[in-house]
């Protein structure tokens, strides 16, 4: 094969390449499938194994919560979202902007709920509980007197919570530390008074399977060994 001959044969390959690949391109424009149709909210990576937190909480517990409840969720909210000017926005800018509009509650829901879980899965750690750091332990006893008074505060939250929903440690703007419940979907995200440091998640699905319906139980394994305090106080520094 001469040099003019491979030249050619390049050239036959290039052309071939080519058009095979715009017809490609025709064939997926002429089905309507969106070419930037990555879907513009995603579920966000835990941050440890799925069966990092066991047996506190189980691997299967992990895999129902965080792979069908906090997915379905990422899955409804580009549904109700696409092709809407909430599409590809900030997912806080969503919460805030839905907040208490009746018209958008399922948008609000969906979106609130990403946003808890991620910061629920995050509130906790493999080797969680302990002492947390200085100055959130200075924050915790100047608010409460002590970190066990908090973690009963948190309790009563929780426990107090009727049906489903979140406990949450917040920070108001003078740095002061309170526990707060919100039902469903609520969350401290939506008060421009309130930074969440950290929280636990009482809907039914976070903790049936390994506790059923002893949530008081859930709630005391979590404190005791799950809860992460360094999460909490990287919150607080930013508040």
């Amino acid at each position: 094969m001469n040099e003019t001959t491979t030249s050619q044969e390049l050239s036959r390959r290039t052309f071939l390449a080519a058009a095979g690949g715009a017809a490609a391109l025709t064939a997926v424009r002429a089905s309507g499938v969106s070419l930037s149709a990555a879907p513009a909210f995603t579920l966000p990576a835990l941050p440890y194994a799925q069966d990092a937190l066991a047996p506190t909480i189980s691997a299967q517990t992990v895999a129902l919560h965080y792979g069908k409840h906090h997915q379905g969720y990422v899955n409804t909210l580009n549904k109700l979202t696409t092709g809407t000017p909430l599409s590809g926005k900030p997912l806080e800018e969503v919460i805030r902007a839905t907040a208490g509009q009746p018209a958008q509650a399922a948008v609000f829901n969906n979106a609130a709920q990403i946003w808890n879980h991620t910061f629920y899965w995050r509130s906790l750690a493999p080797q969680g509980g302990g002492e947390p750091p200085r100055a959130l332990a200075e924050a915790i006893t100047k608010s409460f007197g002590s970190l066990e008074a908090c973690k009963t505060a948190l309790t009563e939250a929780a426990l107090t919570q009727f049906g489903s929903g979140w406990a949450w440690l917040v920070a108001d703007k003078a740095r002061h530390l309170k526990a707060v419940k919100t039902p469903n979907a609520e969350t401290p995200l939506t008060s421009p008074d309130l930074t969440p440091l950290l929280t636990l998640d009482v809907w039914e699905h976070a903790y049936y399977v390994d506790w059923q319906n002893r949530r008081a139980d859930y709630v005391k394994a979590l404190l005791e060994s799950r809860i992460n305090w360094a999460f909490a106080a990287e919150n607080l520094a930013k508040a």
